[in-house]
């Protein structure tokens, strides 16, 4: 079985080792308060591969003009029930492995090797959870015309005030409900450059940034996340701009999470194996994963398709935001 053998570490003598490791270059703390509660992080023991929460169905036409010269009967309007559905996502971290003998060499303790792949687990836990999130809620507004600005087909194509204006206005009289956005760092500073240009300053210096004049008073999650970025080949690259609203998305942890450290017996060195296994659903505000053609446990790829997010709430100013597509 495959293994790190003393041959794959680094065997110092009289120095010593940094608790440091090869770390996630990305935001992943974008959860909860740091998105002003666009994308949610929590934790429920959730059953099954699907989780489920029925709604009332809006009445269409619920006050109509009442005849004040007529008597004749009126056709009841019937109240129905509708449903919004997450997916549950499984995932595995590992397994990795590692001699004793490897431990022994470095003079560390082997229970160090649990330390390290923890500490990493849990970055690349977040990492997966935030890209995740993000692929689901873009694919979801995606897949809803009037949520969509597409800045290309505009004389400037990057990103600038006019063009988040013109995404934002696809909520109407709710535009307000824009609680954050999030992008990709491209448009985000072809963002900061309009704005040194236009003399709007006090632009934010921190990752998650503040709300300043140049994000209209709204904080904005900066994050490369694949689901942000289209590479278009010999074509100009686009980038996706979320506008979200609270509660757009919601991660929930749904499975006791289980991790295994142990030592392997049996082999012409001792091993210790680590592995881990774990589940979370994900759902879109005013959204229905459909359980047929999106199916259980989905790939990414089937996650980010549009169509497998079925709009239920009938007003789209109800959903989770809006997209704007620039170079």
């Amino acid at each position: 079985m495959p293994g790190s053998l003393a041959s794959d570490f680094k065997l110092y003598e009289e120095q010593y080792f940094g608790g440091m490791f090869d770390r996630i270059q990305q935001v992943i703390k974008a959860f909860n308060g740091n998105s002003a509660n666009t994308i949610r992080l929590s934790s429920r023991v959730i059953p099954a591969n699907f989780n489920r929460e029925s709604i009332f169905k809006k009445i269409a036409d619920m006050i109509t003009r009442r005849d004040i010269t007529n008597i004749d009967p009126l056709t009841d309007k019937i109240l129905e029930q509708d449903e919004l559905v997450g997916v549950k996502l499984n995932r595995t971290a590992g397994p990795v492995s590692s001699t004793l003998d490897a431990w022994k060499k470095i003079a560390k303790d082997p229970l160090e090797f649990s330390f390290f792949l923890g500490q990493m687990y849990g970055e690349a836990k977040l990492q997966d959870m935030i890209n995740t999130a993000i692929l689901a809620i873009e694919s979801a507004i995606s897949g809803q015309s009037d949520l969509n600005f597409d800045a290309t087909a505009e004389t400037i194509k990057t990103s600038t005030h006019t063009h988040l204006v013109s995404g934002i206005s696809k909520l109407g009289d709710q535009a307000s409900r824009i609680a954050a956005f999030v992008m990709h760092s491209k448009p985000y500073y072809d963002l900061v450059k309009q704005a040194i240009g236009d003399k709007i300053f006090e632009v934010a210096g921190a990752v998650i940034y503040s709300g300043t004049v140049a994000t209209f008073g709204k904080p904005t999650l900066v994050m490369d996340s694949p689901a942000l970025h289209d590479a278009n080949g010999s074509h100009t690259d686009t980038y996706n701009i979320l506008g979200l609203t609270e509660g757009a998305i919601d991660v929930v942890e749904s499975e006791q999470e289980t991790v295994a450290f142990d030592m392997v017996t049996g082999l012409a060195n001792l091993m210790y194996r680590y592995q881990a296994e774990y589940a979370y659903n994900i759902s879109v505000k005013g959204m229905r994963w459909d359980t047929q053609n999106g199916g259980v446990n989905p790939s990414n790829a089937t996650l980010g398709t549009g169509s497998n997010w079925i709009k239920v709430l009938s007003d789209i100013k109800s959903l989770g935001g809006v997209r704007i597509k620039v170079q």
